[in-house]
């Protein structure tokens, strides 16, 4: 199978842990407007010049709009919210807090918004102005016991991970994983819904400033459930709980649009308006999954990047400890 190409340089080099003069730098903050004294904001906040006191953060990165993900704090084990690591609940737990009917959705306006990137994948370009009309969009990842009551009420195949169809322990609102692309699909049509086109699902993760992550242009461990915040805590990793890192929350209120799990979403994987590039996996074969996951699949050369933009492929019969989905909905 032809997968999806790992990008060697953005997220691989500006996200490894063995960065340091860059991590922390006195004028990198979290509010991108702090960011302008070294670049500009209309184009990917690409850098004014690369001097002396940028070189921290910009050697070895190649091309001028690559150093933006470079610019992380260095890890810390208590956060804002006194939670280990960014997160503000266990990983673990006995008793649901969400319940198993499907989740509650995020109202988002109609209008136009910055789609793609010109700084990285090819297949990620071109950075374009795309529009969606009004729609619903589940504020969460749909969750291990919500799938349990579907395939109880619907009489289907519990997925992989489950024992005699039961939840695993301690992992009722963890984001159901080990489904295709036909499981998430009739999942969404069960609860009355439908999956997310690439365009909806976009704009719900990085709303209309064209933002590089759903929480901004800063790349953090401690806003989503991603490889490299495992990688930093050493251990093994695995999915967590929906809804656990509030403050990687994006512009519409929406959790876990960067980590967590890959999502599937309803397109075919075909190049963006005004890609030039030609690729014998375009077309009508695979689908599109959005988001980035808890899990490095470099492996299968989809890598470890989770911007808003990034895409990866697979046929949609796939199934694996690192998909899921959320569900949309039309506006009557």
């Amino acid at each position: 199978m032809l997968l999806k190409k790992l990008s060697a340089t953005i997220l691989l080099a500006a996200i490894s842990t063995t960065t340091t003069a860059a991590q922390s730098p006195e004028h990198h903050t979290d509010d991108a407007r702090d960011c302008k004294a070294c670049h500009t904001s209309g184009d990917n906040f690409k850098p004014v010049a690369v001097n002396a006191s940028c070189q921290q953060c910009h050697e070895g990165l190649p091309g001028e709009g690559r150093l933006i993900a470079a610019m992380r704090k260095p890890p810390q084990t208590e956060t804002d919210d006194g939670t280990e690591n960014g997160m503000s609940l266990p990983l673990y737990y006995a008793e649901s807090r969400l319940g198993d009917r499907p989740n509650e959705m995020i109202r988002i306006p109609a209008g136009e918004f910055i789609m793609g990137s010109n700084n990285r994948l090819s297949d990620e370009g071109p950075e374009h102005t795309a529009t969606t009309a009004e729609y619903l969009i589940d504020k969460f990842e749909v969750t291990n016991l919500q799938y349990k009551k579907y395939i109880d009420d619907a009489g289907r195949r519990a997925p992989k991970h489950f024992v005699r169809r039961e939840v695993p322990e301690g992992k009722a609102d963890h984001p159901v994983t080990f489904v295709s692309w036909f499981d998430a699909e009739k999942y969404c049509a069960w609860a009355g819904k439908r999956l997310p086109t690439e365009q909806e699902w976009e704009k719900a993760a990085r709303g209309s400033d064209g933002r590089i992550f759903p929480w901004g242009n800063l790349f953090s461990t401690r806003m989503a459930n991603t490889p490299v915040r495992w990688d930093e805590m050493k251990q093994e990793g695995d999915t967590s709980p929906v809804g656990a890192f509030r403050r990687g929350v994006s512009p519409y209120g929406l959790y876990d649009m960067s980590g967590n799990v890959w999502e599937w979403v309803d397109a075919w994987y075909k190049g963006h308006p005004g890609n030039e590039k030609i690729s014998e996996n375009f077309g009508e074969i695979y689908r599109v999954l959005k988001g980035g996951s808890w899990w490095d699949c470099s492996f299968y050369k989809c890598g470890i990047s989770a911007p808003t933009f990034n895409r990866s492929f697979f046929n949609p019969r796939v199934k694996n400890s690192s998909f899921g989905f959320r569900c949309a909905k039309n506006v009557e």
